[in-house]
């Protein structure tokens, strides 16, 4: 992690917040390449989830919301980590966390008030055995609106997106036509004080969600929710995560939420261990029941395909887009050992303890899928001195980035800038030559294979869209 986590630095991928002033933990600024790689997973799971489909529709709700919203919700109450401090240290750590560390699992007491907490659990900071028993830390940014700072302007940064779109339910229904079995989506911003940060930009402060609340007939709870689980896994393997490194990991009924009936959690293979990309509850009616109690606004639909009334169930498929983000990273990384010039051969793993074989050397490269390469082809022309060469790579760079992210690099060995292109996951490099201004020919090379084909500059438009897939 900490090599990737160099590599984006380095790439612009991903910076740390505030870094000029130290970097303010749990706090991550994506530089342009990182900006482009997740615009690609929110179109794509925008594309997938509400373009095309027919019983799906977007939201874009406010990030600080009314605090009865939370009350509602129950965050205000119960959304909250276990806590312990060091009485040596003073630093304070998960509870849960500390107890996987040495293979235990936090859990509460008879009464559910409390947790049962041994007392020869050691500070992993100092080693003192001096641990406070686990008690609750709510996760909410707490601010203010307006220009007095008292309780009666409290207001919180949302912990999540999914609140928006319960409170909106009647307001799309009544504005979109929409019948249930419907769906409202979300991309945004949450919010969320994580004591313990950790894993690069696996578990930060500031991340961003992509949230469907999907609203059904009661009753089909289980039907939806195998429906959901499914295409779900469908959209990770088309963005490049293969299915054999993608698990899931199904609530036994003592793990459920009190509401829900059923709970799926997508995991991924990351380098640091099997973690969690995304969630998929059926979550009954109790987010609107909810909000219709402390709300007094009715929440009750009226079917008129069953011609009954009834407070739809949900089912609740949400992600995270810096996890996906992290995880399309960790899977496209590659260090491998590629041939030398004048030398033929394919691309070889590197094997841990064993030297280059003859005539390689080693390159990074990061295979992503081409739908989520942030650049989707480099234009070069083989030399920068000679003009005829690089105006007609220009008028090819200029016509191709209409339609895609296309860079153009006329500096340095052309070697080198295959390379500094396989770095940054850049599918295929488009090389200007002099054969070029005789046949109207490029050279298309690709990133994975390093073989090199001639190609019309006519058909490179439809090559590259064949190549990501569009129509």
């Amino acid at each position: 992690m900490e090599t990737l986590a160099a590599l984006c630095k380095r790439r612009g991928f991903i910076y740390q917040g505030s870094e000029v002033y130290g970097g303010l933990n749990g706090f991550w600024d994506y530089g342009p390449l990182g900006c482009e790689l997740k615009r690609n997973i929110r179109e794509s799971w925008w594309r997938s989830v509400v373009q095309q489909r027919d019983d799906v529709v977007g939201l874009d709700a406010a990030i600080i919301m009314h605090p009865k919203v939370w009350e509602a919700s129950g965050h205000v109450d119960s959304f909250a980590d276990p806590m312990v401090d060091c009485r040596a240290c003073r630093r304070r750590f998960r509870a849960d966390q500390l107890l996987e560390e040495i293979g235990q699992k936090l859990e509460r007491t008879p009464d559910g008030k409390g947790y049962v907490w041994p007392d020869n659990v050691a500070c992993p900071a100092c080693g003192a055995k001096a641990l406070t028993p686990p008690r609750p830390f709510n996760l909410m940014f707490r601010t203010f609106v307006g220009p007095v700072e008292d309780e009666s302007s409290v207001a919180y940064l949302r912990p999540e997106t999914a609140q928006g779109i319960f409170v909106n339910f009647d307001n799309v229904v009544s504005t979109s036509r929409v019948k249930v079995p419907f769906g409202i989506a979300q991309i945004g911003k949450a919010f969320r004080n994580e004591v313990n940060p950790r894993n690069f930009t696996f578990r930060s402060r500031e991340f961003e969600q992509m949230e469907l609340e999907f609203f059904i007939r009661p009753g089909t709870d289980a039907e939806w929710h195998r429906y959901w689980v499914e295409e779900r896994l469908k959209w990770y393997e088309s963005i490049g995560l293969p299915r054999e490194r993608l698990h899931r990991y199904d609530y036994p009924p003592e793990e459920l939420a009190h509401y829900a009936s059923a709970c799926v959690d997508i995991l991924y293979d990351f380098p640091f261990g099997r973690q969690e990309l995304e969630g998929i509850a059926a979550r009954g009616d109790y987010d609107l029941s909810r909000h219709q109690e402390y709300s007094g606004k009715s929440f009750v639909y009226f079917d008129p395909d069953t011609q009954e009334r009834y407070i739809p169930h949900v089912v609740e498929p949400s992600a995270g887009v810096d996890r996906i983000a992290l995880a399309l990273l960790c899977e496209a990384y590659r260090e491998e050992w590629v041939p030398t010039a004048g030398v033929q051969g394919e691309p070889k793993p590197v094997e841990p303890g064993q030297p280059a074989p003859e005539g390689y050397e080693l390159r990074t490269v990061l295979r992503f899928a081409p739908c989520m390469a942030p650049i989707k082809a480099a234009v070069f022309p083989l030399l920068k001195n000679k003009p005829e060469l690089v105006a007609k790579a220009q008028e090819i760079y200029r016509k191709l980035r209409r339609r895609w992210p296309v860079f153009y690099d006329q500096q340095g060995a052309i070697g080198r800038r295959y390379r500094r292109q396989d770095e940054i996951g850049t599918p295929v490099g488009i090389t200007v030559d002099f054969q070029t201004l005789e046949d109207h020919t490029v050279t298309w090379r690709d990133r994975d294979t390093m073989q090199q084909v001639r190609v019309s500059v006519e058909e490179l438009p439809a090559r590259i869209a064949a190549m990501l897939g569009e129509d």
